[in-house]
């Protein structure tokens, strides 16, 4: 059997992959796993609006309050607030289940421990192993059977926690707001709307056969339309679980999460905010954040890809924000984890305070030419060139003549028999010849 745990979670189709007997098992495997079996815990579970959501609401239920755990079900909500309620409720753990950005077919399972963070590997094998394993685990009966209770308020905490991590509201604003018809449909119209904003909607409502299809943080073209259209100042679009944020400017052009970090670590190091003066991104940022952020006296540190990477180095050096190009991004001052409408209420928050546009304030980063292309190579040499001098000397020759206007970057694939070779420079026809003739040599030299 493959590894159950991804780079978020378990997920896969759902039904098919991510059955009910499955999700039963990672209850029964998770609520032990996270507590040793000490304790009756209490587990707070929330969902995405995806058709499947509540089919595995019900088994991963049943799964955890079969080994005596207490239910705390807080329905559709986005992830980031099950990493808030799971403190606030001061739980055992959190369980998200969601597949994020992608499609209705999809869906995921994901824990958090008692103080709202990711599991460590080591905790994912130790479930995984678990029901792999086929352990026996305690099956209580009578009053040692656990319980589900739903808690009608937890929408309301969540917003007013959304609320205290920005100073002031956002009267005067005019702001469209793509919910992807996914989970930030229950939040993020009331929490705007409360702030003062004019606010005006598209996909807000969690409807699950609509979820993330051409709406939301990966399908911005509807957004770009009605901001042009309305006038408005900005346009935020949130994924189906709302811990991602793309924006719009009044242009109607796309404001990425390279961006956004950008404007924000500006910000937060003008108001002395920025912790040990760094910002954590992951590999796939772009050269012009990196250089972006360096013509304002402010340190890059590059993980690999994945957002758990990006946490992991920010708990370890203190950072205060880190994220992804795919706009999750991480406020550890605010949440521990990526929180999409954090995110929106610090841009709008900065938007505001200052008085210039969105496409204004963008203007801080530049986005350098990128080019892709994949070396095809056997599947047990992905990871050979590594050892190959020759490799390795053009590489740095070709960085060498970019002169730190550029970059190159060698990932095998994680799936496929491929070497991705990635190229970024000021000029496209330049960086296109460089990236042809390193695949090239990649696949001439590796094969």
């Amino acid at each position: 059997m493959a590894r159950l745990f991804g780079t978020d979670g378990v997920r896969g189709i759902a039904n098919y992959d991510l059955t009910p007997q499955l999700a039963f098992e990672l209850g029964r495997a998770g609520a032990y796993a996270l507590t040793e079996g000490s304790h009756r815990p209490k587990i707070v579970v929330g969902k995405d609006s995806r058709i499947s959501s509540d089919m595995l609401e019900c088994a991963l239920a049943a799964g955890l309050t079969s080994v005596g755990a207490e239910v705390i079900s807080v329905g559709i909500i986005p992830t980031p607030a099950i990493a808030y309620l799971t403190r606030l409720y001061q739980a055992d753990a959190g369980v998200m289940i969601s597949a994020s950005h992608n499609p209705v077919e999809y869906n995921g399972i994901k824990f958090f421990d008692k103080n709202g963070y990711k599991l460590p590997d080591e905790v994912e094998d130790r479930i995984e192993n678990i029901i792999k394993e086929k352990i026996e685990l305690p099956s209580p009966i009578g009053t040692g059977i656990g319980t589900r209770k739903e808690y009608t308020n937890s929408h309301r905490d969540y917003i007013e926690f959304l609320k205290s991590t920005i100073d002031g509201d956002l009267k005067g604003m005019k702001i469209v707001i793509d919910c992807a018809y996914g989970a930030s449909s229950t939040v993020a119209p009331i929490l705007f709307k409360e702030l003062g904003a004019e606010v005006i909607l598209h996909g807000a409502e969690p409807i699950g056969e609509k979820i993330n299809v051409n709406c939301g943080s990966t399908h911005p073209e509807k957004l770009q339309q009605l901001v042009i259209e309305n006038g408005a100042d900005i346009g935020l679009a949130f994924d189906g679980d709302a811990d991602r944020l793309i924006a719009v400017d009044e242009k109607g052009n796309v404001v990425d999460g390279d961006h956004i970090m950008a404007i924000c670590a500006i910000d937060l190091k003008k108001k002395g905010r920025l912790k040990n003066n760094t910002v954590v991104a992951t590999v796939m940022s772009n050269i012009g954040f990196e250089i972006a952020l360096k013509e304002q006296g402010i340190n890059l540190i590059r993980t690999k890809v994945g957002d758990r990477y990006v946490l992991e180095e920010m708990i370890k050096g203190g950072y205060s924000i880190g994220g992804e190009q795919s706009g999750h991004i991480i406020f550890l001052n605010d949440n521990t984890t990526g929180d999409g409408e954090i995110t929106a209420l610090k841009l709008c928050s900065i938007l505001k305070e200052s008085g210039k546009k969105l496409s204004e304030l963008a203007a801080c980063m530049v986005t350098y030419p990128q080019v892709l292309i994949n070396a095809k190579v056997k599947n047990e040499l992905k990871h050979a060139y590594l050892e190959d001098e020759e490799i390795k000397r053009e590489i740095e020759n070709l960085e060498r003549e970019m002169r730190g206007e550029g970059r190159v970057l060698i990932r095998p694939s994680g799936t496929e028999p491929l070497v991705r070779v990635m190229v970024e420079g000021k000029d496209y026809n330049k960086i296109s010849q460089m990236a042809k003739e390193l695949a090239e040599l990649i696949e001439r030299k590796l094969n």
